[in-house]
């Protein structure tokens, strides 16, 4: 029966892992980055561009690493991504100034670029069609693992060690990565594309994959927010009194753990719309009880209600991408989705730190809800036309 194909190979679970040690790395920079910068004397302006510029890096190279993906080995394009990433984990331990860390960080956002779309088409080539909604769940609960762990652990490091403590502990969870990688076989069919004639013919078209681009561009508005809270939860702390904000992203991370495999099944028996719809009203709650946090109590509430909506929204996108995409496309797919959604977090940490510095970091989180309030209307508004468009073609 399709429902019983395999899903826990030895493939999906060493990619799993190593996807894990991956972002493990990368989210213990997220919140910890912001503060190395402001304790040098950076301005709020310049703490966004250290987190967009990694974005813009990866950004860059991502859409030409998509159509590499889709006629070359994609174990090797992952190798070459995981190795870039090393090399910039290691650089972090000379950093002395703003701009020596924005080539670090511009240098890392190559590797990011490179690596997380290849991870995202194995796996897509790995899980079975019928179970990717929960496969794409289960594969995502390593980000979210990292989530959880990676912020608290970082912020432990830098407060009660040192920052040279930290990177080097970056630059271990990366080595352990690459490890991982190594014992995913991935087959030769789904490594290069033997269907040359259903690739668009324009270099452009190439690119970008344009079954991705809806899709893509929520997963855009859900990294808006996210990027808010990565880039100035800890400085949002410091304003609102609370100890210890590596808390948000323990809990955060615990309610998506427990929400994805939910979600994904949901996903597979019922569509998108059962997942999509409600996980956003979810996620606007999270915002409004952040905004209004005061406590470590209202902080743990607002992380469950987030969690709860980013952990369905996120995967189930992904996994919506890849059933819209042909096979031999789905790098090009993946690496569309990563593009926005890294876009969504550069650009969420740069609009966003702008309106906190007119404003507060309590009111900026208030501001990012008309993000997800635009999420909803554009979902709305496309789910209406497509029924449109079937009731014609049925009629």
């Amino acid at each position: 029966m399709p429902g019983k194909e395999p899903l826990w190979t030895k493939e999906f679970i060493f990619l799993s892992l190593s996807n894990l040690f991956l972002f493990f790395g990368f989210q213990m920079l997220l919140p910890t980055l912001p503060v190395f910068v402001a304790e040098h004397s950076g301005s709020n302006t310049e703490v966004g561009l250290v987190v967009g510029i990694l974005t813009l890096a990866a950004v860059v190279v991502r859409p030409f690493v998509g159509i590499r993906l889709d006629s070359m080995g994609k174990k090797r394009i992952l190798v070459i991504g995981n190795l870039i990433i090393f090399a910039a984990m290691g650089s972090y331990f000379w950093t002395a100034t703003v701009l020596t860390l924005l080539m670090i960080r511009f240098l890392h956002g190559l590797g990011w670029g490179i690596a997380t779309p290849a991870y995202g088409a194995i796996a897509s080539d790995i899980i079975p069609a019928s179970r990717r909604g929960e496969g794409m769940g289960y594969f995502g609960l390593g980000t979210t693992l990292a989530m959880a762990l990676g912020p608290f652990f970082g912020i432990w490091l830098a407060k009660s060690y040192s920052y040279e403590w930290l990177f080097a502990a970056c630059l271990l969870s990366t080595l352990v990565s690459m490890v991982l990688a190594q014992f995913v076989s991935v087959p030769d069919s789904a490594c290069v594309s033997n269907e040359p004639a259903k690739v668009p013919a324009k270099f452009v078209a190439r690119l970008v994959e344009r079954q991705a681009l809806f899709p893509s561009c929520l997963v855009f508005l859900l990294g808006v927010t996210y990027g808010g809270i990565v880039s100035f939860i800890t400085l949002f702390g410091k304003e609102a009194g609370i100890a210890n904000v590596g808390w948000f992203f323990l809990v955060n991370a615990l309610s998506v753990f427990i929400i994805r495999p939910i979600s994904g099944k949901i996903f597979d028996k019922k569509g998108h719309f059962s997942v999509l719809f409600p996980a956003a009203f979810a996620s606007i709650i999270g915002l409004v009880l952040l905004s209004y946090a005061s406590s470590t109590v209202l902080l743990i509430l607002a992380a469950i209600f987030y969690g709860i909506g980013f952990g369905s929204i996120q995967p189930s996108l992904q996994a919506w991408t890849v059933n819209r995409t042909e096979p031999n496309r789905r790098g090009a797919a993946n690496a569309t989705f990563y593009n926005a959604f890294d876009l969504g977090i550069g650009g969420g940490g740069m609009l966003l730190g702008a309106v906190a510095g007119i404003t507060s970091y309590a009111q900026m989180y208030r501001y990012s809800i008309l993000i997800l309030v635009i999420y909803l209307v554009v979902y709305l508004l496309y789910t209406l036309k497509r029924r449109e468009r079937q009731k014609v073609k049925n009629a």
